[in-house]
C-alpha cells in the first residue's frame, strides 16, 4: 500500500520533434501525451489523486490514469497483438471499474501499472508495421497500428484536458 506521505513522481517531458518520420513522430507525440498525464498528477498525495473535484462527475487524476492503462493495455495487446488478456482494473462488463474503483486503490501500485502497460504497448507495437491491421469486432472493421496511435494521441489529449481541470481544482495549478 501507498506509504503515508508518498506524493506522486515528477516527470519529464519528452520534447516532440518538429520534422520526423511518420513513426518516429506518432510514438514521440504519444510519449508526451503520457508524460503529460503522469506529469499532471507530479506532487500530489494519495488524497489528492483519489479526489473527485468536478461534481458530479466521478473522474479522479487516479482514475483517469488507471482508465488510460487499461485503454493502452485494449488496443495495442489485446486489439493489436490479440492477447487473450483481461482488463486490468476490472472486468470487461464493468467499463468504469478503473476510473470510479479508486476510493481502495493504491496510487503507487496504479501509476507504476501505467507504465507496465506503456512498456507493453510499446514492445507490441514495436513487433507490426503502420499499415498492418486487425479486425475490430466492436466497431466491425479493419483497423490499423497507425490509426492505434492516432486514436491514442486522441485520447491522451482529451482525457489530459480533464487532468488540467481537475489539477487546477485541486491546488490551482495550471498548465502543469
Amino acid at each position: 500500500m501507498t506509504p503515508p506521505g508518498w506524493t506522486a513522481p515528477d516527470v519529464d517531458r519528452p520534447g516532440v520533434p518538429p520534422t520526423a518520420g511518420e513513426r518516429e513522430m506518432l510514438q514521440a507525440m504519444l510519449d508526451f501525451h503520457r508524460a503529460t498525464l503522469l506529469h499532471k498528477c507530479s506532487g500530489l498525495g494519495r488524497d489528492d489523486l483519489v479526489r473527485r473535484t468536478v461534481e458530479p462527475s466521478r473522474l479522479s487524476l487516479l482514475g483517469l490514469v488507471r482508465h488510460l492503462a487499461d485503454v493502452e493495455r485494449w488496443w495495442f495487446r489485446r486489439q493489436l497483438a490479440g492477447e487473450p488478456i483481461d482488463g486490468r482494473f476490472g472486468p470487461d462488463h464493468d467499463l468504469d471499474a478503473d476510473i470510479e474503483g479508486v476510493d481502495d486503490a493504491d496510487p503507487e501500485a496504479d501509476i507504476a501499472a501505467f507504465w507496465e502497460e506503456v512498456a507493453a504497448a510499446d514492445a507490441t507495437a514495436a513487433r507490426f508495421d503502420l499499415d498492418d491491421t486487425f479486425h475490430n469486432r466492436r466497431r466491425d472493421t479493419d483497423l490499423s497500428l497507425r490509426w492505434v496511435y492516432v486514436h491514442m494521441v486522441e485520447e491522451y489529449a482529451r482525457h489530459n484536458g480533464h487532468a488540467d481541470l481537475l489539477r487546477e481544482r485541486i491546488d490551482g495549478a495550471t498548465g502543469v
